[in-house]
């Protein structure tokens, strides 16, 4: 069956899986950790997890931005959307269903009536905003670099319109905080990781020359991969070469798309728009210093965080029995956890890592490996 499913994404996978079985020491173990949400499905979905040497391990790390944000964000959402009846939130839709601590989610709200509204693209809450001045449009951002653009977009052409009832609450994070923290923080001291899988997509905005002082201060390799079957399993070949060399660069096998520079324009938006938080706390990684955007005070009447008062927590919890804090510090897979395929489901998520469709939960979900656990 899994033969079957990478096959069919392209005949060239095999050849791959065979070099790289040819390549990997046998006297050794290797632990690569892919840092993208997006490759974790893709592993899980195609199969290709199940036809890796039995020596490489893979780490499923903590790049799902859904997954990692606290839950203090949703949680003042919503009690902003009790508090004003005049104010409309747009947000991306996984985003609709992330439980609060105490079960709450943004569905749940918009169910008892408050204005919660999903998009695909941030320039829709503008657009809103523009045609309907009477109310507030708050625009709950989140994401990592990738998503960083439309929201500064979007706050662009609300300045260029005067556009005065249009707000940003500002939760992006930033990668090389969450890679610092993998490689530094006390939650990683027993996970022995020697080698990066790195995002593609973050990377088509930050560039490759991005991660290379992560890879020569930690000496650790870092590949820029694609998200095709293909893509995975020849930027696993070019890190365990890398690692049987005892090497530590960054390579880039997702060369169609990702360049050294990345998008200059994108970067010019964010040091326009952007400064970092003193501290944010990431689900699995803990408090981290500077690991996260803020709108830059000059942006204040666009700021939801500021025009409504919004507080930033630090307190993080989790239902009863769920792993995903530790799924995301690499130190549990999804189906170590009691409540995975049972109380929490994909209609009934009980973890982020099961609400976002780039969640390590998810994808191992969805890829029914729940139907095998015997065999895992």
């Amino acid at each position: 069956m899994s033969i079957n499913r990478v096959l069919n994404h392209s005949t060239a996978v095999l050849p791959i899986i065979e070099r790289l079985k040819k390549e990997v020491n046998i006297d050794r173990r290797y632990s690569i950790m892919e840092f993208c949400g997006g490759h974790t499905h893709s592993f899980v979905r195609s199969g290709l997890i199940d036809l890796l040497p039995a020596n490489i391990s893979l780490v499923h790390g903590p790049g799902c931005p859904v997954c990692v944000l606290p839950s203090h964000p949703v949680e003042n959402s919503i009690d902003l959307l009790q508090k004003h009846s005049d104010v409309i939130l747009y947000t991306y839709g996984d985003m609709m269903r992330v439980p609060t601590d105490d079960g709450d989610s943004l569905l749940h709200a918009r169910s008892r009536g408050a204005q919660v509204r999903s998009l695909y693209s941030p320039l829709e809450a503008v657009d809103y905003a523009a045609l309907h001045p009477e109310v507030k449009v708050v625009f709950l951002a989140i994401g990592f670099e990738t998503t960083i653009p439309p929201t500064l977009v979007a706050l662009q052409r609300a300045i260029d319109l005067q556009i005065g009832n249009f707000f940003v609450y500002c939760n992006h994070l930033d990668t090389a905080m969450a890679l610092r923290g993998i490689l530094e923080r006390e939650c990683y001291n027993d996970i022995e990781i020697d080698g990066f899988i790195g995002p593609g997509h973050v990377s088509l905005i930050t560039g490759a020359k991005f991660f290379e002082p992560f890879a020569l201060k930690y000496r650790k390799p870092i590949v820029i991969s694609g998200f095709t079957p293909y893509d995975l399993a020849l930027s696993l070949l070019m890190l365990v070469q890398q690692i049987n060399h005892d090497e530590a660069r960054v390579d880039v096998e997702y060369k169609r798309a990702v360049d050294g520079a990345g998008n200059v324009k994108a970067q010019t938006l964010m040091d326009r728009f952007l400064t970092r938080r003193d501290s944010f706390t990431w689900r699995g990684l803990g408090d981290m210093k500077h690991s996260a955007f803020k709108l830059k005070d000059e942006y204040a009447v666009y700021d939801a965080e500021v025009v409504f008062s919004l507080v930033n927590s630090k307190n993080i919890k989790s239902s009863k029995g769920c792993l995903c804090s530790q799924v995301l510090a690499g130190k549990s897979k999804p189906t170590s956890c009691s409540l995975f395929a049972g109380e929490c489901t994909p209609e009934n998520p009980q973890g982020v890592c099961m609400v976002s469709s780039e969640g390590a939960c998810s994808a191992y979900y969805l890829a029914g490996r729940h139907l095998r656990l015997g065999e895992l």
